[in-house]
């Protein structure tokens, strides 16, 4: 507000400049339609003027009020300088804005390589992590990827199923398709599986180990198989499948399946060598060993028990104040699932441990007091326990992919009859039988001829098991396989000498600047001589001995890194390496394919065609991050 009554117009205000450090000292006064009048402040004398035209406020303050002129010119100086910077900052700060908005505004080209990479990013994302197709309509996926860069603009779903997976799809193919050809050696996998929508699949995964000895483990097909599942049809497709992949039957070292029937029939008459899944075996020979009418009793309240308290938040509510109360441990009872054996065991375990918690939650009810054990299914249980307990762990152990497995078959069977299976004076008849029962199956099943080398050779192979769980009959056996097993290609007698040849063209230009020593003369010469001179079967015969008499790498250790260190020491026994350890001791690699596919084909996707299927499912299994 203005001294002297109302506020100052407009039209005396300057629209820019430093004029209106003025109206310190001056007030509106009144106005006519032409002239304005203002008050000063200082000796309260009208004074006139126009518009917006200050010179006669500051000619007032001039000749009237020294100090006041003086301290406004300072002030205007300030002012002014001010605003000239201002002026220069201001366009370039709108001109960047504008220019912001613009290409903040502006949606990338499809053409363009930033779109390329986001619609990657999204399709990478859908076929990784096992998203619907139908993610990319929803509007909280679409917020997201709008909040991460907002001139993105995401395709359609057509897009995605039409164009972007199935490039992907073509593109993660034939990179594998070029690794697989350079492989020596392969295993595979292999099982059958139906989706929920009752449609039958077969599956095949290939291990291998790089040059750089990386144990690898890749998904080839997830195809739909329509024929009935018999020995001929499943050999003619495994065989076809090969052929697709343009992968030599004679480079394949073994396939691992479960027990099933007609894949071992179909194995059989691919005349392939074929290893029982260990995870399968240990499943049967637990099965088996179960078969007691003690038993059965025990585990079927076990199993009322656990639904018992499953299907009653007020029994759980109760239990966790039992366990409280008695000082156990707060844990969940464990259900048991049919087709796991270790499941079982858990179960058992745990009603063990909260038997005392249990009891007196059920026998507060009079209509669960007959569920209550009694001591002769506690002795049953605990019979049980003492005998599988220590295998619970095992299967787990040898169903990983990212480390070498097969050579672990011939230890654990070794320990198992040694240790964890064999009976002792404190067993009870019962946990005696169990451990019988287990032990005959498993050395039934790896009793093969053909299949007690393939282990052998495995275990050998092994740095930290070498020769360690080998009778010296099996030594001189294997031994001479290793000797009569053949010539690998990296070893043939024109490689060196090829080698030699090719460093010396490199390196001629130097060798003619400097002066030759006594050693470069017999460089070649040796290296021939080596080469030509010894005999395959007296080089191999040489690295045995010396990998016979070195020392055993630490249990913990990976032999695959060990090989790598020594490969330039055992350039022959490295082949073999490759070829007998990328074998899996279990089939779980193609049940976790068929994980896969039943996450892909969910109930709200149970219509997807089975190339779709066979396509997300590769993806989702080959894709590297």
């Amino acid at each position: 507000m203005a001294e002297g009554g109302g506020e100052v117009p407009q039209d005396l205000v300057p629209k820019r400049g430093s004029s209106s450090v003025i109206w310190n000292w001056f007030g509106f006064k009144k106005s006519d339609t032409e002239q304005k009048v203002v008050l000063c402040k200082v000796c309260r004398q009208p004074v006139t003027t126009k518009d917006s035209n200050t010179t006669n406020l500051f000619h007032h303050l001039k000749h009237k009020h020294k100090p006041e002129y003086e301290a406004s010119q300072k002030m205007r100086c300030d002012a002014a300088e001010a605003s000239t910077k201002t002026s220069f900052k201001k366009p370039t700060s709108t001109q960047t804005k504008l220019a912001d908005a613009f290409s903040h505004s502006t949606p990338y080209d499809s053409q363009s390589k930033r779109w390329k990479e986001l619609t990657e990013a999204v399709a990478f994302c859908l076929a990784k992590d096992m998203l619907p197709l139908q993610s990319v309509e929803k509007e909280g996926f679409r917020r997201m990827v709008h909040k991460m860069d907002t001139r993105y603009k995401m395709p359609s779903r057509k897009y995605f199923s039409k164009t972007a997976l199935p490039k992907m799809y073509d593109e993660c193919r034939d990179g594998l398709q070029a690794k697989l050809s350079t492989v020596t050696f392969f295993a595979s996998t292999t099982d059958m599986w139906s989706s929920r929508a009752t449609e039958p699949y077969i599956s095949l995964t290939v291990h291998y180990i790089t040059d750089d000895w990386s144990l690898n483990s890749n998904c080839l097909q997830t195809s739909f198989f329509p024929e009935d599942h018999t020995g001929e049809n499943i050999a003619s497709g495994l065989k076809q499948f090969l052929q697709e992949w343009k992968l030599d039957e004679a480079k394949q070292v073994c396939v691992t399946t479960d027990s099933g029937a007609n894949v071992v029939k179909a194995v059989a008459l691919n005349k392939w060598t074929r290893l029982s899944c260990f995870g399968h075996n240990l499943h049967i020979a637990v099965e088996r060993s179960m078969r007691d009418s003690r038993i059965d009793r025990a585990v079927g309240v076990s199993k009322k028990i656990v639904s018992l308290f499953s299907h009653s938040w007020k029994r759980q509510r109760a239990l966790k104040a039992a366990q409280e109360e008695l000082g156990l441990p707060q844990h969940k009872l464990v259900t048991e699932s049919p087709t796991r054996w270790g499941s079982r065991q858990r179960m058992i375990q745990r009603l063990l441990e909260q038997e005392k918690a249990i009891t007196q939650v059920l026998a507060a009810e009079w209509s669960t007091r007959h569920l209550v054990l009694k001591w002769q299914d506690v002795d049953v249980l605990d019979a049980v326990s003492k005998a599988l307990g220590p295998l619970l762990d095992f299967t787990d152990a040898l169903s990983s992919e990212s480390y070498v497995t097969v050579s672990c078959l011939k230890p654990i069977l070794h320990l198992f009859s040694s240790k964890l299976l064999q009976e002792k004076d404190e067993d009870s008849d019962l946990t005696k039988t169990i451990k019988k029962s287990v032990l005959d199956y498993l050395t039934t099943k790896y009793s093969d001829p053909d299949v007690v080398e393939l282990i052998n050779m495995a275990s050998f192979l092994d740095p930290r098991f070498r020769t360690q769980h080998l009778s010296q009959e099996e030594i001189q056996v294997i031994k001479a396989k290793v000797v009569t097993e053949g010539e690998p290609v990296s070893a043939t007698p024109s490689g060196p000498a090829e080698t030699c040849q090719g460093q010396e063209t490199e390196d001629k230009q130097q060798r003619k600047k400097q002066r030759k020593s006594l050693g470069s003369f017999l460089k070649k010469a040796a290296a021939a001589e080596v080469s030509t001179s010894v005999p395959y079967s007296d080089r191999v015969e040489a690295e045995l001995s010396s990998y016979l008499f070195g020392q055993l790498a630490d249990s913990e250790s990976d032999p695959l890194a060990w090989w790598k260190v020594h490969e330039v020491n055992f350039p022959l026994m490295s082949q073999l390496a490759k070829k007998y350890l990328c074998i899996p001791a279990t089939s779980t690699a193609s049940e976790r394919v068929f994980s896969a596919g039943g996450n892909v084909v969910t109930c709200q996707r149970s219509l997807l065609k089975p190339a779709t299927v066979d396509m997300l499912v590769f993806l989702t299994k080959n894709l590297k991050v």
